[in-house]
């Protein structure tokens, strides 16, 4: 069976622990190695020692005026595992934060003026994502699950559009056959997505007054992005 390591940026422990259950039951995985890079530096073994990597969220902001030590060294890591996809020594699979570091490091442009708010959205699966393994039996479009500050502006280069939106035009992209990226939280159901909710109730993903019906609205919308990671899952064996 394939080996697939999920990488945890989340300074949160309770959020993150239920983001590595997430994706350990959306990859279908009885179980799920974690390495938590807030704590840790990367090993230079994992491309060796894993098929492939899942990279969770975080409330680090690539496009931060000032960004710590730590930051710089979780996104030189990030950068690490994102060359070895490209690569194609593991598969990649690089969520929302992530997304960030990736196009950033592959010489695109991330920026704010392509926010979302805490909610469910429909994407729209692109025409050149027809023959992709992940996204193409998903077309024409699903709905998922998003909250972000920043975005990319458009795909970097080299890179193949996935899905699209109107309120954020790269929602996914592909590089070669092994690394993906979203901006949006496919691992997540509706459940998960309110649960993560109450540790970043201030922080400025949604208005803290209407806490109530934002998560009555994410729990009555049935996203479909838990199937782009059972793909991956496939893809990587």
């Amino acid at each position: 069976m394939a080996s697939i390591l999920y990488v945890c940026v989340r300074p949160e422990q309770g959020a993150a622990d239920a983001e590595h259950e997430s994706f350990r039951r959306a990859l279908g995985a009885p179980a799920l190695d974690r390495w938590d890079l807030l704590d840790q530096p990367l090993d230079p073994s994992v491309a060796d020692r894993y098929d492939g990597v899942v990279v969770g969220g975080s409330p680090f902001n690539v496009v931060a005026e000032e960004r710590s030590d730590l930051q710089r060294r979780v996104e030189n890591d990030l950068e690490r595992l994102a060359q070895d996809a490209v690569a194609e020594h593991l598969a990649g699979m690089f969520t929302c934060y992530s997304i960030g570091v990736v196009t950033r490091m592959l010489g695109g442009t991330v920026g704010t003026a392509v926010p979302e708010s805490t909610r469910a959205t429909s994407i729209r699966i692109t025409a050149a994502a027809a023959d992709d393994p992940l996204f193409g039996a998903s077309a024409p479009e699903m709905s998922v699950l998003t909250a972000h500050k920043e975005g990319s502006i458009e795909p970097p280069p080299g890179a193949v559009l996935l899905a699209t939106n109107d309120d954020c035009p790269v929602q996914a992209y592909r590089v070669g056959g092994r690394l993906y990226a979203t901006q949006f939280h496919p691992e997540v159901t509706p459940q998960d997505f309110v649960g993560r909710m109450a540790y970043y109730r201030t922080t400025g993903y949604f208005d803290p007054h209407e806490y109530d019906l934002t998560a009555e609205r994410v729990l009555a919308s049935s996203p479909t992005g838990t199937d782009l990671l059972r793909r991956f899952a496939g893809l990587v064996r």
